[in-house]
């Protein structure tokens, strides 16, 4: 009882929840039209009765106005309906391929960057090169033997001289081998779709370990 007390006053004294509850009375709906109709006809001189056509009229512009106000809550049903259809659709997408759009990372001097790569393929052995944006190699990490999957690296922001590189932007890609001694290539950015999440009204799609908001994909195949 004391929790609901708390609740009430404070729902009293906030006057954002009281501007809310006000009704607007600037615009007339359908039930103030049809009063004002009904007052029209109790308080007319019956020596001069209202005029036949003006009253066809009016109840002409009531039903007009509730067909108005019909269509107007269906059509906010039908956007609300295609809302939930549009996000449980991406559901389908479980399996698929999301990418990004980008494959490379920022990194800061000083720092340690992290990053995980998709391997579509099991790995038999293979290098991750890290790249500047002039094409040069500037760091290689062993991707070791893995089944396919994805998997997190660590660069620890060092040159092939052992030297800390700059802050810049980084491509990175890897070059490996199957199972099957195939020569494959993957990069950062492209992940399979793991599982789909709804939050606050917007879809998050899980790449990786993380989730990503469906507008930051810019292709699923």
């Amino acid at each position: 009882m004391a929790i609901n007390s708390i609740g009430q006053n404070a729902a009293l004294d906030n006057p954002v929840a009281q501007q809310k509850v006000i009704k607007d009375k600037s615009v007339l709906g359908k039930d103030d039209f049809l009063k004002l109709l009904l007052v029209e006809l109790k308080y007319q001189d019956p020596t001069a009765p209202t005029d036949t056509e003006k009253i066809l009229s009016q109840t002409s512009q009531l039903a007009s106005l509730e067909a108005s106000s019909n269509t107007n809550k269906a059509l906010e049903d039908l956007a609300a309906s295609l809302s939930s259809t549009n996000q449980f659709s991406t559901i389908s997408a479980i399996g698929k391929t999301a990418d990004l759009g980008s494959d490379a990372i920022v990194h800061e001097e000083g720092t340690v960057s992290e990053f995980e790569i998709y391997f579509p393929n099991s790995i038999q052995e293979g290098t991750i090169e890290i790249t500047d944006t002039g094409g040069s190699v500037v760091k290689t990490l062993d991707v070791g033997t893995n089944p396919t999957g994805v998997y997190k690296f660590t660069w620890d922001g060092s040159d092939l001289s052992g030297n800390a590189v700059k802050s810049d932007v980084y491509k990175v890609t890897a070059s490996y081998s199957d199972q099957d001694g195939n020569a494959q290539t993957t990069r950062i950015g492209a992940y399979p779709i793991e599982s789909v999440r709804f939050e606050n009204g917007e879809t998050l799609v899980k790449v990786g370990s993380s989730y990503v908001p469906l507008a930051e994909v810019r292709e699923v195949y």
